[in-house]
């Protein structure tokens, strides 16, 4: 069977609501470790529940483009979240990277999560970066060079979507993508 494609920059330079269902079912390598991207939330500028709903900062200045780049943040001063950032540059929009199905490098995920249990090893964007070895200095590289390796899907998952989880802004949104009864899904889907 041939190798997918890689994604490149330009697959992130459309919609976000585009892109981040586009995401279910792609593989996601960082310096070889990762595996199939499971679940993952849109947040669009417009969206109160945004980081760059207030602006330009510091923290997220990536996430103002261009599209392909990597937006690396603390979450509660705890959990590093990977997110790609989508859209024309400028728009400020990104998908966070919410769980994954671990296929390869599970001895260094299982080494760097202090546990054996695959489900457990990047069922969550923190539980996913600690995994990948995502930190800060992840923040603002892009997507398609290494130390990333971002492949398109094989063939066309069942995805589902839901409100997103853990904010408390526009919450209700239905901007949470995920793979069908994944067992490796964050939090399942209320169907």
């Amino acid at each position: 069977m041939p190798i997918p494609p890689r994604l490149r920059r330009s697959f992130f330079d459309r919609s976000v609501h585009k892109v981040a269902p586009e995401l279910v079912g792609a593989t996601l390598l960082i310096d070889g470790v990762g595996g199939t991207i499971i679940e993952v939330e849109a947040y669009h500028h417009t969206d109160p529940a945004a980081h760059s709903y207030v602006g330009r900062t510091e923290r997220n200045a990536v996430m103002f483009g261009p599209a392909g780049y990597a937006y690396v943040y603390r979450s509660y001063g705890i959990h590093w979240c990977l997110n790609f950032v989508c859209e024309h540059e400028g728009s400020a929009s990104a998908v966070l990277i919410r769980a994954l199905e671990p296929t390869q490098g599970l001895a260094s995920m299982r080494r760097r999560r202090g546990l054996r249990e695959e489900r457990a090893l990047c069922s969550g964007p923190g539980k996913l970066c600690e995994a990948l070895g995502v930190t800060h200095k992840h923040n603002g590289l892009p997507l398609d060079r290494a130390p990333f390796e971002l492949r398109a899907r094989r063939e066309l998952p069942d995805i589902v979507t839901g409100a997103r989880i853990g904010i408390t802004k526009a919450a209700e949104k239905p901007w949470r993508y995920g793979l069908k009864d994944s067992k490796f899904l964050s939090k399942p889907f209320k169907t």
